[in-house]
């Protein structure tokens, strides 16, 4: 029941988070003196951190127990993250509104399915095997934060 609730909770701050970023991204960097490349930098550091956290357990007892997990870090930034804000500015500019926000509709429906089915998986993986895929995918995450960042300082 409470992790159902932090999932939607995750889901619909994402959504609010992107959608607005859809429309002020743009507005705040220029406010701020920013640029995408500084964003994507910033973002990968942050990744970074939330992946060696995952990688080395630190942490790790107490999740899910907060009331706002939904919000951070699962809303912000796991859901909606740099590389997805990043990636909405970049496809609003190339294929138009209508078309990013519907595959951004898509795309946390595919999240939500995944969500809602969660606890199938834990049962078809056991908690060991789920404590393995966790810590390849904070692998995978922690590369895709190398990535933002390597891309982010050469696009500067």
């Amino acid at each position: 029941e409470q992790r159902q609730r932090q999932a939607f909770v995750g889901i619909f701050t994402a959504l609010c988070v992107a959608v607005g970023f859809m429309f002020l991204g743009k507005i705040i960097f220029v406010a701020l003196g920013i640029t995408v490349a500084d964003f994507q930098v910033a973002g990968g550091l942050i990744l970074l951190g939330l992946a060696g956290r995952e990688l080395l357990s630190l942490g790790t007892a107490d999740r899910g127990a907060s009331d706002d997990f939904g919000v951070v870090p699962l809303g912000m930034p796991l859901i909606a993250g740099p590389a997805l804000l990043t990636a909405l500015l970049i496809l609003v500019d190339t294929v138009g509104l209508v078309f990013t926000l519907v595959s951004l509709l898509i795309n946390l429906g595919l999240v939500a399915i995944a969500f809602w089915n969660a606890d199938r998986v834990t049962r078809w993986m056991g908690r060991q095997g789920l404590r393995g895929v966790s810590k390849i995918v904070a692998l995978l995450l922690a590369a895709i934060a190398v990535s933002l960042i390597r891309r982010g300082w050469h696009g500067a």
